[in-house]
């Protein structure tokens, strides 16, 4: 028997236990149980163990660490038909003369199942054959009683603003990625007559720039799904040579998005720093956006806490030795400490772990505020995928995987649900979304121009930056 992972404290959005027991005649020899957890089951026991009847209801913990990994091995779309073709078939929903009693006792069961799998993973809804097979097993279970009809236009109005948001959220990155495109810049443009606006003048105060970078943290998050964390690593199912991998760019691009505006985040420090000719006002921009990753962290934001410091990390910036002279930097090495990669980000899990027990006792959405280093959750979904295999050799599904995934992704659906507290102001949330930044050859230019070349192959590169980009020899 295999060993069970430890999983004494699972996090799902709804915190149920892990602990799942079988509860339908028939599925004892098809669901293996380990010290009271599900460890592996073939996918057809899993889908059954899915399935409402009129005296069983699955724990929410499965029904999420199920819908989450069952992409993995079937397609949204047909796990929901196979679903639908179950409830149907056991509750005798085809019979001419439907038995209205054991429905009213069923019904409640099927549509709360229904309303968390939309509730949790709206964007599998925007597929339409999802929503006709919704609809369509809605028809069956109303006719039996009115109260049906007003629970389903609920869950039919909720689900569609819900994938109105997604939309719109969808058209926001695009607009966004649009104007970024537009506004590059080249160090030709490193001047005062051209480059009239830095951070400084749109925004002079730390805890408001780490506020406005709180609301956009938020709101990208908002818009990733859980499933994106699943169909990023997807592989190709080894029991099933007729599928392709259920991988789709489209199916990633909110999580794309979101690493897209970490890179951003840190370009856009580099450039701020690097743009002022004047040595003096370099390292009062350094020492703003020390101030702006200080108060990052006290919000409990970590993921711009982290681009913050790795855009003063970069080396264009870190060579400006004469810069960093003038910068007072005691606070800045307080936060590498807490950032620093050693131990496998022993000191960041830690402040994780203190910033998400505070928002399990919060009072306030200021205090529920937990914005992950996204990069390193990325990096240990990742290793936890490639770790353990999705399929034992008896070719069961390894639910004792996917638990500890949903215990991940579950604890992250959480924290992204959390509504900003802080006032938007417009105008710096715009700047920060489009303000041109420079490429990387720029920023090593930007940086010899400031402060010449140390050694040979700093020469070298300044000589040929200087050809490449001014034209000069």
């Amino acid at each position: 028997m295999p060993q069970a992972l430890s999983c004494p404290s699972m996090f799902t959005p709804g915190g149920f236990s892990p602990h799942l027991h079988p509860s339908k005649e028939g599925e004892h020899d098809s669901l293996i149980f380990q010290d009271g957890n599900l460890i592996s089951a073939s996918l057809e026991a899993l889908i059954q163990h899915l399935v409402p009847t009129v005296d069983y209801y699955p724990e929410k913990g499965y029904i999420f660490a199920f819908l989450l990994s069952s992409r993995l091995f079937i397609d949204p779309h047909e796990l929901l038909s196979k679903v639908c073709h179950l409830c149907i078939e056991q509750q005798r929903l085809n019979d001419p003369v439907p038995d209205k009693a054991r429905i009213r006792k069923f019904g409640p069961k099927l549509l709360q199942l229904l309303t968390e799998w939309t509730e949790t993973f709206p964007h599998d809804f925007q597929d339409e054959r999802m929503v006709d097979q919704l609809t369509d097993m809605f028809h069956r279970i109303a006719s039996c009683d009115e109260i049906y009809w007003k629970k389903m236009n609920q869950l039919l109005q909720g689900l569609s603003q819900k994938l109105k948001t997604l939309h719109q959220g969808d058209e926001s990155i695009v607009r966004t990625n649009a104007s970024v495109s537009e506004k590059s810049i080249s160090f030709k443009s490193k001047s005062p007559s051209i480059h009239t606006r830095d951070i400084l003048t749109v925004c002079n105060d730390p805890y408001t720039l780490a506020q406005q970078l709180t609301h956009i943290e938020l709101e990208r998050l908002s818009l990733i799904g859980p499933e994106e964390f699943v169909q990023a690593f997807a592989h190709k199912d080894p029991l099933d040579s007729t599928k392709p991998c259920f991988k789709d760019t489209k199916k990633t691009r909110h999580l794309e998005a979101y690493v897209k505006w970490f890179n951003r985040l840190c370009y856009l420090v580099a450039t701020e720093i690097c743009m002022p000719a004047k040595k003096k006002q370099r390292a009062q921009v350094i020492e703003f956006y020390i101030d702006v990753a200080r108060e990052c962290f006290n919000i409990g934001n970590f993921n711009s806490l982290m681009a913050v410091i790795s855009g003063m990390n970069m080396t264009p910036v870190s060579r400006l030795k004469k810069t960093w002279a003038k910068v007072k930097t005691a606070k800045f090495f307080v936060l590498e400490h807490q950032m620093d990669p050693t131990s496998n980000f022993y000191n960041y899990r830690t402040a994780l772990r203190g910033a998400a027990h505070r928002a399990l006792m919060a009072h306030s959405n200021r205090e529920k505020i937990v914005i992950p280093f996204f990069s390193l959750l990325i990096k240990d979904i990742y290793f936890l995928n490639e770790g353990c295999t999705n399929r034992l050799p008896n070719g069961h599904v390894n639910f004792e995987k996917f638990v500890e995934l949903a215990k991940q992704v579950g604890e992250f659906i959480t924290w992204k649900q959390v509504e900003c507290p802080f006032e938007q102001d417009r105008n710096i949330i715009r700047y920060l979304h489009t303000a041109p930044v420079f490429t990387e050859d720029d920023l090593y230019l930007a940086s010899y121009e400031s402060e010449s070349p140390e050694n040979q192959p700093e020469k070298d590169r300044w000589k040929s930056l200087r050809s490449t980009i001014l034209g000069k020899a």
